[in-house]
């Protein structure tokens, strides 16, 4: 458990003070729509900065937040409860997200649904009640966007694996911290999600963008790569071994899914956004192989705690599957934008 400084709770009890000018603290809350979060929601460069200081506070330990807990009704689906508390973000909420992979092609639903809410930290009222898809999406590529440029700034050429809504915004983000990128290459089962992210991204991004034919043309073109596919407690091992070299950064977003699991066993520096909820994950049998050791988490990267790449030669992978500090603190940001300009519906509780 974190304990707040003096000068935090002063913080603290001013956010209080504002939050009662906006809204009837304890009788209503404020209902914010997909659509008014995309609105009011930071935008490429506003959310790495969100996510960066959300990041390097978890690095500092400065904050609290338990490992996931979900529920799991069918083998290939999960729902779960994502809590934190972020000071230095004056932010405090929990997240309920579930993903269900064959909702798009069986029920014609998205694969991903959720809300989240928001508290007031000094009398923990409810404030908010959001969707939480969006800020999934722009949190999720941020964090691998940071990490790739903290761990590999030279590189000249990228790798995304899965070209839905993470991918996308994967191509978006990591232009903005790799600023040596000539080219990136894309890669997905299903070809015209490979066309339709070139589409989605081409005001955005300068940078060539190669539509591959196979996993081992990116995996053996690319310095970094990421992959945001499903994840399965088997895994699906479609990225080999044999295709990586040394000196490769590997940033997945899809737990111990999508590449062989010796390459990680065998990298030089395994880290992770969350040692507990790794190993969380780990005892529920997503690691079948075994957990790698883990030399240190992204926060502590980006904060300046731990060193990252040392030596050109290095093979390391960085697991980010996702931790709530930046979700809370993106439904901060929205939140307090979404109060400036009286956005939302006001609702009784």
């Amino acid at each position: 458990m974190y304990s707040a400084t003096d000068e935090q709770v002063k913080q603290f009890e001013q956010e209080h003070e504002y939050l009662k000018t906006k809204i009837d603290l304890g009788e209503e809350i404020v209902w914010l729509t997909r659509d008014q979060c995309v609105e009011m929601g930071p935008d490429v460069e506003g959310t790495l900065d969100v996510v960066r200081t959300a990041m390097i506070s978890h690095g500092k330990k400065e904050y609290e937040m338990p490992a996931k807990i979900g529920i799991h009704p069918f083998d290939d689906v999960f729902f779960h409860a994502m809590p934190a508390y972020v000071p230095s973000s004056l932010a405090c909420g929990e997240k309920w997200i579930e993903c269900f992979p064959r909702n798009p092609k069986e029920y014609n639903l998205p694969q991903t649904t959720g809300l989240q809410v928001m508290n007031d930290i000094m009398t923990g009222v409810p404030i908010a009640v959001m969707d939480c898809t969006w800020l999934t999406a722009m949190r999720t590529p941020a964090v691998t966007a940071l990490a790739a440029g903290a761990l590999h700034p030279e590189a000249k050429t990228f790798g995304m694996f899965g070209c839905g809504v993470q991918g996308v915004e994967h191509v978006r983000f990591i232009v903005k911290t790799l600023p040596k990128l000539e080219k990136i290459y894309v890669y997905d089962i299903y070809p015209e999600m490979m066309d339709k992210l070139c589409d989605a991204v081409k005001d955005d991004v300068s940078v060539p963008i190669v539509k591959a034919g196979s996993p081992e043309e990116v995996v053996k073109s690319c310095e970094c790569l990421s992959s945001a596919t499903i994840i399965t407690r088997d895994p699906m091992s479609v990225a080999k071994h044999e295709w990586v070299s040394k000196g490769q950064t590997i940033l997945p977003c899809d737990l111990n899914t999508f590449w062989e699991p010796s390459i990680s066993l065998e990298a030089d520096k395994y880290f992770v956004d969350s040692i507990d909820e790794h190993e969380l994950f780990n005892g529920m049998g997503y690691f079948p192989d075994g957990l790698p050791s883990i030399v240190g988490e992204t926060g502590e990267i980006l904060a300046g705690i731990k060193d990252g790449r040392t030596s050109a030669d290095e093979l390391i992978v960085c697991s980010n599957i996702g931790i709530s500090v930046n979700d809370i603190a993106m439904g901060q940001v929205i939140l307090k934008n979404a109060l400036e300009a009286g956005v939302g519906t006001k609702m009784p509780l």
